[in-house]
């Protein structure tokens, strides 16, 4: 369990990110289409994990433009945004803000996927949803960097994150 603060409120997660060096855990996720996804769709690729706790927030609509930003021209790299809204909403998050370079997952189906990364947030008012993490994975599964946000409300550090995937 990992203490996170929501406004300053200490809040906890179910669990621990995965260890740099380990093997990324598999996940099945809601993609746009109501098709399920896994990270074997991804093999070969870097993949950046953007978890949020919704793309209709703020702070969240700004770290999926900033990555949709850095993923331009990075064929060997795909950026996942993965939070609990409906694919629906987060086709329309897309298409109105042209974040094109960016794929968009759903937790719709089960919490798993938030379980098995360590951030599902156990209490307080986001209890159900996410934290605000990014992990960094390369071409063979291995976890190359992981951040956990220590406050919701604020955003990723881009420079550490983009720096994992070179």
């Amino acid at each position: 369990m990992a203490t996170i603060t929501l406004k300053g409120t200490p809040i906890h997660t179910s669990g621990e990110l995965p260890k740099v060096g380990a093997k990324a855990p598999n996940f099945r996720l809601a993609g746009v289409n109501l098709n399920d996804v896994t990270l074997a769709d991804y093999r070969g690729k870097k993949k950046l994990l953007n978890i949020v706790p919704s793309l209709d927030t703020p702070v969240c609509a700004a770290s999926t433009k900033k990555f949709n930003e850095h993923a331009k021209g990075r064929d060997d790299v795909v950026m996942l945004m993965i939070s609990a809204d409906l694919p629906f909403a987060m086709n329309r998050f897309c298409t109105s803000e042209s974040t094109k370079n960016v794929v968009t997952l759903s937790m719709m189906r089960d919490r798993h996927f938030a379980k098995d990364y360590g951030v599902l947030i156990e209490d307080g008012p986001l209890a159900g949803i996410t934290a605000r993490a990014v992990v960094v994975i390369d071409e063979n599964d291995k976890v190359t960097y992981t951040q956990l946000v220590p406050e919701i409300s604020q955003e990723p550090d881009y420079d550490k994150a983009m720096a994992a995937l070179k």
